[in-house]
């Protein structure tokens, strides 16, 4: 087990950063506003299931060779980019809802959980903030360094979840709002298209400093 003080430095620490809105932050406003407060939610767990694969890569030295391998950095930075942009054409490219149909048409729910799966999972910029970040609360002098790092990531974890389903609850409120004008909905897909574009072009340009 980590050191107690240390562990309640972690979760202060933790809590300012997860309110302090990140690329998997703007995924889950642009989901929830496009989809709802039900599929952001979903794409939340899709993204948690990604921060435990980095958690564990972490806790066994995987993100380490990943970061400083220039070669493993580009192909994990480019192939979380181009689904992002991937997403954001699609969704620039869908089509108006015609007016026989529900405002919101109905995606499955698998779709939101794997785009959020595979777009942490991607995202070499997690890998780096669990080696940079949780080896400064690890004592050394107590238990194994992988049980103590495997801790501090399934508790950033868990109030990752509860942050980020805030994020989710608060913008789906505000999409079912908007959603109720069809003019709106055309400016919803823009704002979520581009937010997708943006954040895969953010994940292009990602450097291991």
């Amino acid at each position: 087990m980590p050191d107690p003080t240390l562990w309640g430095l972690f979760v202060v620490a933790s809590v300012v950063l997860l309110l302090t809105p990140g690329p998997a932050v703007l995924f889950i406003i642009a989901r929830s506003v496009q989809q709802g407060r039900t599929a952001g939610l979903v794409s939340v767990m899709g993204i948690h299931l990604g921060t435990i694969v980095h958690i564990v890569a972490a806790a066994v030295g995987l993100s380490a060779l990943i970061v400083s391998s220039a070669l493993a950095f580009a192909i994990v930075k480019y192939l979380g980019a181009a689904y992002l942009i991937w997403m954001g054409i699609r969704t620039l490219m869908a089509k108006d809802p015609s007016p026989e149909m529900p405002l919101v048409p109905a995606e499955p729910l698998h779709r939101a959980f794997r785009d959020g799966f595979v777009v942490n999972l991607f995202n070499p910029k997690t890998a780096i903030f669990f080696l940079a970040f949780l080896p400064q609360f690890v004592d050394p002098a107590r238990s194994a360094l992988h049980w103590q790092i495997l801790i501090l990531g399934l508790t950033f974890m868990g109030l990752g979840i509860l942050s980020d389903g805030i994020f989710a609850l608060l913008a789906g409120a505000a999409g079912d709002a908007l959603r109720r004008s069809r003019r709106l909905q055309r400016l919803l897909r823009w704002f979520s298209g581009t937010s997708f574009i943006g954040l895969g072009v953010t994940a292009a340009l990602a450097t291991r400093k």
